[in-house]
């Protein structure tokens, strides 16, 4: 049986946070619909593929999160994946703000849960196939029931607790605001 590891075995969360900001991401906005039919979403780059059979994805989401309350209670959710132009989305559903925000972003429902189609250059809406326990965080395995590309737009990347774009990127356009970002595992959410 494995043993548990005592609190001098684990490093500190300024150091696990340090660590994870040396690995570059994109950045996405998880939106669902609440009981009440009312949007939902949270900034995320805890995010991957899982497997392409079926095509499954996983998300992050913080326990507390109203966000996890709409995707477990409705069973479906979007993954709108931010383009380069959208640091302000990924700012607005990572900021404190608790209601207004999908008052500030045009959104359309999906298949799923509500597009931020503007400021996606992918979309994918998902179906909960199942949970699991990921501490302060709950693990949402998703199944893609469908994806929409936008075709020319790039991604939007979070590193090193800024902003940024594909270098190539770069080259074509002024840089993006350096302003750091909640923390990607605790990010305020309506």
């Amino acid at each position: 049986m494995p043993e548990t590891p005592s609190a001098a075995d684990v490093v500190s969360l300024d150091a696990f946070r340090s660590l994870m900001s040396e690995f570059p991401t994109g950045v996405a906005v998880v939106t669902s619909l609440d009981p009440d039919g009312e949007p939902r979403g949270m900034t995320c780059s805890a995010l991957c593929s899982v497997t392409g059979a079926p095509p499954t994805l996983l998300v992050c989401l913080r326990r507390e999160s109203p966000t996890l309350d709409a995707v477990t209670r409705c069973g479906r959710f979007a993954v709108n994946f931010l383009d380069a132009e959208a640091q302000h989305v990924a700012e607005l559903f990572g900021s404190p703000a608790k209601t207004g925000r999908f008052d500030l972003v045009d959104w359309s429902m999906g298949r799923c849960g509500p597009h931020i189609a503007e400021h996606a250059h992918a979309i994918a809406d998902c179906r909960v196939a199942r949970t699991g326990d990921g501490g302060s965080h709950v693990v949402v395995f998703g199944e893609v029931s469908d994806v929409t590309l936008h075709r020319g737009r790039d991604p939007l990347l979070y590193g090193r607790r800024r902003y940024n774009v594909w270098p190539e990127q770069a080259a074509r356009r002024p840089a993006l605001c350096p302003r750091d970002a909640p923390p990607s595992d605790q990010p305020s959410e309506t």
